[in-house]
C-alpha cells in the first residue's frame, strides 16, 4: 500500500474519526505537558482511554517524545505549541483543540514556573510579575476557555478541571520561594471559588498539591538535588515520582471522583 499524503484538514478529520471509533473517547488538554508531572499525566491519561492534547511552550523535542510514546501504544495524542502567558495564543490553543478533537472533557492546568531560591526582600518586580503571569493569570485565562468548551449552557457536555497547586500554598515556603508559594495560594482560593460557581454547568473543579517530587523544576529553582537534601524530613523518607501525582490527577478527572468538587489531594509523602 502507498503512503497516504494527507493534508492537514484530512489528517484532523481522520483523528476525529479515530476518536469516534473508540467509543467517543474523552479528551484531555494538559498545559505544560512536555515533561515531569505534565508528561506523566499525558501518558497515564492515554492509558486510561483519553485522547490527549499536549500543550508546550518551547520544548518540542520532549513533547514529540511524549506524543510518540502514546501513539506507539495506539493512543491518540496531539502536540499544540502555545505560550499561555499570551491571551491570543491561549485562544488559539483551545480553538485548535476543538477543531482537532471536537470537544473537551478535562482540562489539567499544570503549567507553572519556579525562580531560583531567594529571600523575599531581594525579589524584584519583574520576577514577581513573571511568577504570577505564568502560574496564576495564565491559569485563569485557560480556565475561561475551558469553561466555554465544557459548560452545559454553552452547548458543552460538562467536564472536569484539575489545577496543579503545591504544598507551598500552605507552608508559604518562607526561606525559598515565597512568591511561588503565594501564587499557589491564589490557585487554591480560585479552585474553591470556581468549584462552587460552575458546578451547575456540569463542571467539577479540583486540585492536587504535590511537594518533594523528583522533577526538573528543582533545577529551575537553583537546587537540582533538593529532594535528596530534605528527604529524611519527609515522613515517608523519600521523594515522590511524577507518576504518583499523575495518579491523583487522573482520579480527580475521572468518574471515580464524581461527587468531589472543590477538593484537594496532597501528594507530599506525609508532610
Amino acid at each position: 500500500m502507498g503512503t497516504c499524503q494527507c493534508k492537514n484538514g484530512t489528517h484532523h478529520s481522520l483523528i476525529k474519526m479515530k476518536v469516534e471509533k473508540k467509543h467517543k473517547m474523552k479528551t484531555m488538554l494538559i498545559t505544560g505537558g512536555s515533561r515531569d508531572i505534565g508528561a506523566a499525566t499525558a501518558l497515564l491519561a492515554s492509558k486510561e482511554g483519553y485522547a490527549v492534547i499536549v500543550n508546550y511552550h518551547k520544548n518540542k523535542v520532549a513533547t514529540d517524545r511524549v506524543v510518540a510514546q502514546i501513539k506507539n501504544k495506539d493512543g491518540i495524542a496531539i502536540a499544540i505549541q502555545a505560550d499561555i502567558t499570551k491571551e491570543q495564543e491561549i485562544k488559539k490553543l483551545f480553538s485548535k483543540t476543538k477543531h482537532k478533537l471536537g470537544n473537551l472533557d478535562a482540562l489539567i492546568n499544570n503549567a507553572g514556573i519556579l525562580e531560583p531560591q531567594m529571600r523575599f526582600e531581594t525579589m524584584n518586580m519583574e520576577r514577581i510579575t513573571n511568577i504570577f503571569k505564568t502560574n496564576v493569570f495564565a491559569l485563569f485565562l485557560c480556565t475561561q476557555q475551558g469553561i466555554r468548551l465544557m459548560a452545559l449552557s454553552k452547548g458543552g457536555n460538562g467536564g472536569v478541571i484539575v489545577n496543579v497547586s503545591s504544598l507551598a500554598s500552605k507552608s508559604g515556603a518562607p526561606d525559598e520561594y515565597i512568591d511561588n508559594a503565594s501564587s499557589k495560594g491564589a490557585i487554591d482560593t480560585f479552585t474553591i471559588g470556581l468549584s462552587k460557581k460552575i458546578a451547575p454547568e456540569g463542571i467539577r473543579v479540583n486540585a492536587v498539591r504535590p511537594a518533594f517530587i523528583y522533577t526538573d523544576i528543582h533545577t529551575d529553582g537553583g537546587e537540582p538535588n533538593r529532594i535528596e537534601r530534605i528527604k529524611n524530613t519527609i515522613p515517608l523518607k523519600r521523594g515522590g515520582q511524577a507518576k504518583e501525582v499523575a495518579e491523583a490527577i487522573l482520579w480527580l478527572a475521572s468518574e471515580k471522583s464524581s461527587y468531589c468538587t472543590g477538593t484537594f489531594i496532597d501528594v507530599t509523602g506525609g508532610k
